[in-house]
């Protein structure tokens, strides 16, 4: 296998909910075309596969034989360590998005060592805020004005910016290091999150806004998986020590009142 396949192979195209089978078998020839094999589906049931079938076309259809399907984006996500999330929406909320071609300038030295998804919406509503808190990149197609594409031609974009960058690239960054899963992050955000809660940092209204930020904060600095298990491990210690100490409260407090 050569180098530029090994970095390719790294990579997979993730379909949340895809209202259409034609685009799924469209974003599959797509990904052929530029030398991807990994395609990933999220939905509620499987789709029609000869529907799928008749917009791949016989040069692709192999790529739907060994299609993942999952139920929950955060199942689908679990082996990755990169989640690139192509959206063109905007608001307070989301964080500002690169070009598809200054993601691969960011991703690039990653490939080596860990696997990156580019995620992708439902064609009419697109990625929600609760699919994009799986994400450390987010990718906007520039465009002249109009800025909706259909699902198949973004996939398409972007495969072509990845084939572009890593077979065609003359940049030759160092490789980054294996870094942690989503897996690995989504367990130690479960652990910050009670943390935070226990100590009332998180509340009702400013929950999601905090988390959210954490996120984006955590996202940015490549944690490794032992940085995780690091930070897993303080907030167990933390949340042993408030109920312990919640205990040790109650208990003098019953034995004042005898």
């Amino acid at each position: 296998m050569s180098l530029n396949q090994h970095l390719l192979d790294n990579i997979a195209i993730v379909l949340m909910r895809p209202k259409y089978p034609e685009n799924i078998g469209a974003a599959a020839r797509a990904a052929w075309n530029m030398g991807l094999t990994r395609i990933l589906v999220v939905a509620d049931e499987y789709p029609d596969h000869t529907r799928m079938a008749k917009m791949a076309t016989h040069n692709a259809a192999h790529l739907l034989d060994t299609m993942e399907f999952h139920e929950n984006l955060g199942d689908a996500l679990k082996p990755f360590s990169q989640v690139v999330a192509a959206t063109a929406r905007r608001g307070r909320q989301r964080a500002s998005g690169n070009s598809p071609r200054d993601v691969m300038d960011i991703i690039l030295p990653l490939l080596p060592e860990n696997q990156v998804a580019f995620l992708f919406g439902p064609e009419d509503s697109g990625l929600s805020n609760d699919d994009l808190k799986y994400s450390q990149l987010i990718s906007t197609i520039p465009t002249a004005d109009f800025s909706s594409l259909n699902l198949a031609q973004a996939v398409g974009v972007h495969c072509y910016e990845i084939y572009q960058a890593v077979v065609h690239s003359q940049k030759k960054p160092l490789p980054a290091p294996k870094i942690a899963s989503s897996f690995e992050l989504e367990g130690m955000y479960d652990h910050v999150e009670k943390a935070l809660m226990e100590v009332n940092f998180l509340h009702d209204k400013s929950h999601t806004y905090y988390m959210r930020n954490i996120r984006q904060f955590l996202s940015r600095v490549h944690l490794r998986s032992r940085d995780t298990s690091i930070i897993r491990g303080i907030c167990r210690q933390f949340l042993w020590h408030a109920s312990t100490s919640g205990d040790s409260a109650n208990m003098k407090e019953s034995n004042n009142s005898e």
